[in-house]
């Protein structure tokens, strides 16, 4: 149940001609803080709840578009976002709810026409706004902002390759980074919503959709998404909305050369366009404008098993840490020098890489370092790294057997052991790409 409060200070004039109130309401047992931004005239006006993108947004995140939206007569309230307490807690109908809780609260604001109030959601909130509309006829209508029509694993996966196709990665460790890596987190439940499908909840939407996504987003596949929406708006009867690229726009709507490189400046063009369809008299009729730019398709990711991981990890380390021991170095030990070899690059191969691909999962794979032959350098030693396993593991197998006279067993026990650790260590290695061009 929601429960919404108005307690609220007196509104202050704008010296750029809009008034602001600070506003609180109530969402579970949450207190939200938000502030509406008017145009100064005293006359009611369509409203919208600025429903945030992923990660942890405040509300002056949204302050340059709300002020924006206000200057060409749509009422904004922007709030802060409810605190995560980490990376996997999202939940997008708890999301939903808030954006429901802020639409109530904006509906009795004075200024506003709450029979023409509805939701704009950029980013995440391009599946949250979707969500809340679906279920309340509160709302009048739907704006998203780069909204992805596809599944969270999904567009990660996209935006993963495409980030690092930018930084000039090729090879294996596109694979690694944006399917198995992601795979794992997605398996160990580590990406909330992975596979939330927005198909079967914009096909509920019976309000008017605009839908508006930047010819160079990067983030999410623009084409997929907007077909998506349509198919979707179709299957459901809705026949009111409006699907439109707007061109030199990122992700967020922000000017951009290429879609990597964020500017300062909102897109006029997408601006005007939210302002015209928000203060149309009537609903506009299904049209949709030229697809964006999208230069690869997305693809599912599948979930990997965290159990089968940690069993190998744990079984590689256990296999290359026992011959860390020196041996006597009474009588003869032919095997002493490759099977070291084969420990110790062995260790170093399986920890590099969990630290490299937890490094390179906690950063988004933004903090790549210096790149060579399509690789980073890291990535590139961690190769070399495994070929060396590879080698050392023939090499201390041939020489054990030629010398299994001469050792004892519990010799035998510990070079079987690190050889056994080798020979598992290859199909581990393809899996994560280690072994592969």
């Amino acid at each position: 149940m929601v429960v919404i409060s108005a307690a609220a200070p007196p509104a202050r004039a704008d010296p750029a001609g809009l008034v602001e109130q600070e506003i609180t309401f109530s969402s579970g047992e949450l207190t939200f803080h938000g502030t509406v931004i008017a145009p100064d005239t005293g006359t009611r006006h369509p409203a919208m709840v600025m429903v945030h993108g992923s990660g942890r947004v405040s509300r002056d995140g949204y302050r340059q578009e709300a002020e924006a939206f206000a200057r060409s007569g749509i009422v904004t309230l922007i709030y802060d976002k409810r605190p995560k307490q980490s990376k996997s807690d999202v939940d997008f109908e708890l999301l939903a709810d808030d954006a429901l809780a802020a639409l109530r609260a904006l509906r009795t604001h004075p200024g506003v026409d709450p029979d023409r109030t509805g939701l704009w959601g950029v980013s995440e909130g391009g599946w949250v706004a979707p969500l809340a509309a679906a279920g309340s006829t509160d709302v009048a209508f739907v704006v998203t902002v780069g909204a992805p029509g596809v599944a969270p694993e999904r567009q990660q996966s996209w935006n993963l390759v495409n980030r690092l196709a930018a930084a000039g990665v090729s090879g294996s460790l596109v694979d690694t980074v944006s399917r198995t890596t992601l795979g794992l987190l997605v398996g160990a439940g580590q990406f909330p919503e992975a596979g939330y499908d927005p198909a079967p909840v914009l096909a509920r939407i019976t309000q008017p959709v605009l839908g508006l996504w930047g010819d160079l987003d990067r983030v999410i596949p623009g084409v997929e998404s907007l077909r998506v929406f349509q198919e979707s708006l179709d299957r459901g009867g809705n026949r009111h909305y409006t699907l439109r690229s707007v061109p030199g726009a990122d992700h967020t709507m922000r000017r951009s050369p290429d879609g990597f490189q964020r500017g300062d400046d909102l897109s006029p063009a997408y601006l005007e366009q939210v302002a015209a369809w928000v203060n149309s008299a009537e609903p506009p009729a299904a049209d949709v404008g030229p697809l964006p730019r999208q230069e690869r398709q997305s693809a599912p990711v599948e979930a990997g098993s965290p159990a089968v991981q940690l069993a190998a990890v744990v079984l590689l380390l256990v296999a290359f840490a026992a011959y860390g021991v020196r041996w006597r170095r009474a009588g003869k030990a032919p095997v002493r020098r490759p099977a070291r070899l084969l420990a110790t690059t062995g260790l170093l191969s399986v920890l590099g890489l969990l630290g490299y691909l937890g490094h390179l999962a906690s950063t988004g794979a933004k903090s790549l370092g210096v790149v060579v032959l399509g690789r980073p350098l890291p990535w590139l030693a961690l190769q070399l790294l495994a070929v060396a396993v590879v080698v050392a593991t023939v090499v201390t197998a041939r020489q054990a057997w030629q010398a299994r006279a001469d050792l004892t067993t519990g010799r035998r026990v510990r070079l079987g052991l690190l050889v056994a650790g080798g020979a598992l260590f290859v199909p581990w290695a393809v899996h994560w790409g280690l072994l592969l061009p």
